[in-house]
């Protein structure tokens, strides 16, 4: 079975104003990230979704029912919305709601890179995530394996949706940096990677549910 995802992030908090880490804590949208949502909804209103996903985080969900209001004002059939912990941002631990140049600061300072861009650039994205962990007094941040095994589940979970049949458009509200590690697993050449995809942007991937989950994604479209 081959489905159409779409994959938004959700609309500006005042931790990404704030350039604050933002993970599995809460942070409300700002006016700008209802906006972003707005924006999102008048890009898809054209699409039927089969079924509609998101993290169990506020800034999704509210993303989310702001997409379906419109996509339904539109004439659409409007999906029950999904909300399951496996789609949520990666876990930031200790550093949640930290600034986050003090944190990837402390994360890669160990280790000679002083900043996000400088642990990928030297060491790759998964060494962001175990560098985090490490660095964390109670160790409570996401590994790269933690993370993955994580985001697989959530994949597993739209997979087994029995509603869903070949073709199907599926809505999911996204995280940016879950955005851009899944442009680093499936897509890491042809597109600038350097900067998460914007509040309110619009990534679309096919996902083949019969395949390794290493060879399920094929990426269409990032940060439209």
């Amino acid at each position: 079975m081959l489905l159409h995802l779409h994959l938004v992030r959700h609309g500006q908090t005042f931790f990404n104003r704030y350039n604050r880490l933002q993970g599995w804590s809460n942070s409300p949208l700002t006016q700008s990230g209802i906006a972003d949502a707005d924006k999102a909804a008048t890009k898809l209103r054209d699409y039927d979704f089969a079924a509609a996903y998101c993290s169990d985080t506020t800034r999704a969900q509210i993303t989310a029912q702001r997409i379906l209001d419109m996509n339904e004002l539109a004439g659409h059939v409007r999906p029950a919305l999904i909300s399951d912990m496996h789609l949520r941002e990666q876990f930031y631990g200790y550093f949640e709601g930290q600034d986050m140049s003090v944190a990837w600061t402390a994360a890669g300072g160990p280790h000679g890179a002083k900043n996000y861009n400088d642990i990928v650039a030297k060491f790759g994205l998964a060494a962001t995530r175990d560098f985090l962990k490490e660095a964390d007094p109670f160790h409570d941040a996401e590994s790269d394996a933690e993370y993955w095994e994580r985001v697989e589940g959530g994949f597993s979970l739209i997979a087994a949706n029995p509603l869903l049949k070949d073709g199907d458009h599926v809505l999911q509200i996204s995280h940016g940096n879950t955005l851009l590690s899944l442009m680093h697993r499936y897509a890491p050449e042809g597109y600038d990677l350097s900067e998460r995809p914007a509040n309110g942007s619009v990534t679309s991937l096919d996902f083949d549910t019969e395949q390794p989950i290493d060879q399920a994604v094929t990426v269409i479209s990032y940060n439209q």
